[in-house]
């Protein structure tokens, strides 16, 4: 009894497929990994083998046919595999620290996440080539759902007069300007305010005009809540898979210095 599911299983096991045509893929498990709880608020990312604080890290799980599928939401069944949300990470073919040699320019970057992935989930598995354009598009839409949220619950005000205006009063503490809007104009909205604002540019101004109904927005207050700590953490995670940045991922808590790093980031402070 005991042979025939030992053979039952080495059968299914060769059923198993993956972009990958590495031998060496799904050939390593990694036991850290797999003894590892999803409790507690660090997570440790499969490639730099760091433990983060979740908001700086995207989760995925194993889906149907043994793909990789991104949970923004970390909310999907199953043993998350966590990565961290850089560019570095996402880019870097020598980013595995596991000793092996280099591999050439191109090729590594894919390769070297089919393996951290498979070491992950125990076994073979299907890796989106375009896994950072994936991770990035799905972001801006997270951003612009959120922001939208934040509309229709009056918690959000664009436009330059409106949103002066609401910071006037104190409450409003997050900022949202437009990623291709003049640094010129930029600066001289935050003018006259303290450094305890956090101010994020994760979209362009048409992106936030439609968001409002305008053709164009480039600044918007947003009042405290979980849909503001959201917006800052989900600018943070697509920032960093744009350009790895300390300041992206520093944002998760606007306080302190973190909060200083991204106001230099934006000409806020000078």
């Amino acid at each position: 009894m005991t042979k025939t599911r030992a053979g039952t299983s080495r059968k299914r096991s060769r059923r198993l497929v993956t972009t990958e045509t590495d031998p060496a893929v799904g050939a390593e498990t990694d036991d850290d990994d797999a003894a590892e709880p999803e409790t507690g608020p660090l997570r440790r990312c499969i490639i730099t083998r760091e433990r983060l604080p979740k908001e700086r890290m995207i989760r995925f799980v194993v889906g149907p046919d043994r793909q990789i599928v991104p949970d923004l939401a970390a909310r999907l069944p199953g043993r998350g595999i966590w990565l961290s949300a850089s560019l570095d990470v996402l880019e870097s073919s020598d980013a595995q620290g596991d000793g092996r040699q280099k591999e050439k320019p191109g090729d590594g970057r894919y390769r070297h996440l089919v393996r951290a992935f498979a070491r992950a989930a125990r076994g073979p598995v299907s890796v989106p080539s375009d896994l950072s354009v994936l991770l990035q598009t799905a972001l801006v839409r997270r951003i612009g759902d959120c922001l939208g949220l934040a509309r229709r619950a009056g918690q959000a005000v664009a436009g330059y007069e409106k949103a002066r205006e609401a910071l006037r009063t104190g409450r409003y503490r997050l900022v949202l300007q437009a990623s291709d809007g003049s640094e010129a104009e930029r600066s001289r909205f935050l003018s006259g305010f303290g450094p305890d604002l956090t101010i994020i540019d994760p979209l362009p101004g048409e992106t936030l005009g439609r968001v409002f109904g305008r053709d164009y927005v480039v600044h918007v207050a947003v009042a405290p809540g979980k849909l503001a700590e959201s917006l800052v953490v989900e600018a943070g995670r697509l920032a960093g898979l744009k350009n790895g940045s300390a300041r992206a991922l520093g944002s998760a808590r606007a306080t302190g210095r973190e909060t200083a790093s991204v106001n230099d980031g934006t000409g806020a402070n000078g």
